[in-house]
């Protein structure tokens, strides 16, 4: 069969394949400035997908699909968010949104910030609430010990204080 007749792609039917995000089965609490890196990603995501609309390359069409995905994802992130103000709750229990200060068996000292799901991300000290180490520390008190179930083994934490959202 000659060349001629075979219909070339125009990106339109390129697909890569990749599903949309998994949404999570628990309630999207999220801190005031959880909801707002939310909305940001939202806006910069919309923007994104109308500088991509007038791009026919194939790149640009791949992009968008990507773009269009996350922007499922976030869209779907905002419309379930519950948001909660940490600082309306009494600092005398740990709490969503609350900074624990927590020391080890080992003398070592951290600080966690119990917050939302998207909002997390550990190498800043921001854990989600349904994390493992949040739900050992929720509703604790300060002076009080608590068991972090861990793959690696059971760590004990010594809960040293509770501050207020920030």
């Amino acid at each position: 069969m000659s060349r001629a007749f075979v219909k070339e792609t125009d990106g339109e039917d390129l697909d890569d394949g990749a599903p949309d995000r998994p949404v999570s089965p628990h309630p999207n609490y999220v801190t005031p400035a959880g909801l707002a890196q939310l909305q940001a990603r939202v806006a910069e995501l919309t923007a994104e997908r109308q500088r991509l609309l007038g791009d026919e390359s194939v790149g640009a069409k791949q992009q968008l699909r990507r773009v269009e995905r996350e922007l499922r994802y976030y869209d779907e992130r905002v419309v379930s968010a519950i948001p909660v103000d940490p600082a309306a709750r009494s600092g005398d229990r740990v709490h969503f949104g609350a900074t624990v200060e927590v020391e080890d068996e080992a003398g070592n000292v951290q600080r966690y910030s119990i917050v939302g799901e998207d909002e997390a991300d550990a190498a800043h000290g921001k854990i989600s609430w349904v994390s493992p180490l949040a739900r050992a520390l929720l509703n604790a008190e300060a002076g009080d010990t608590v068991t972090w179930k861990r793959p690696a083994g059971d760590k004990e934490l010594h809960i040293l204080a509770i501050h207020p959202y920030r």
